[in-house]
């Protein structure tokens, strides 16, 4: 008889720390971090194919996302799609590319400046075109713009669609550190 309520005592003990983590881990999953794997050469040499991410999902509903920044979004043509790129221009601000030239007007810089972040190869998404973004849209290039869809192709991302950036590469080990893809602000 003590084998059997042993028995009985493990399995409980068992359901009760799987509950436990359930009630831990699903929170967590879904409104603070998640892992992301990139997938794709548009953000080399920051990020590469197979790089493990876990993403920060807090820091946006508190702040909002910097010129410089690495964003993770959801694709506005397929939102179960998620991407990563770096935010070029913010909310209000005109950009206008010519080529490998990037251009970003503001109040503060009405003449406008030169953003210089990423590589500047020239490919087939390189055509000249001059976008005002409203005030929830933001302008994301891939670092590795010869190889990456952007904001260059299908337009302005819509604030909302942005989940947060990365807060840690795990792997590989060898590259993993904290708020990876980190870089100082153009202006």
């Amino acid at each position: 008889m003590t084998g059997e309520r042993e028995e009985k005592e493990s399995v409980w003990d068992f359901v009760k720390f799987a509950l436990l983590a359930v009630v831990i881990v699903v929170p967590i999953r879904l409104y603070i971090a998640q892992p992301f794997i990139v997938s794709g050469a548009s953000m080399v040499p920051t990020f590469e194919s197979g790089h493990y991410l876990i993403i920060d999902e807090v820091s946006y509903r508190f702040e909002e996302p910097k010129r410089g920044e690495v964003v993770v979004f959801r694709f506005p043509a397929e939102p179960r799609t998620f991407l990563i790129k770096r935010v070029a221009a913010l909310p209000g601000e005109t950009i206008a590319i010519e080529g490998t030239r990037i251009v970003i007007k503001n109040r503060e810089h009405p003449d406008g400046f030169v953003y210089e972040q990423g590589a500047t190869e020239t490919s087939a998404r390189s055509a000249s075109l001059n976008i005002e973004l409203g005030e929830d849209e933001y302008f994301v290039l891939g670092d590795n713009r010869g190889e990456s869809a952007d904001s260059r192709l299908w337009g302005p991302l819509k604030r909302e669609l942005i989940v947060g950036r990365p807060l840690a590469r795990l792997f590989p080990l060898a590259e993993a550190e904290l708020f990876p893809g980190k870089k100082k602000d153009t202006e």
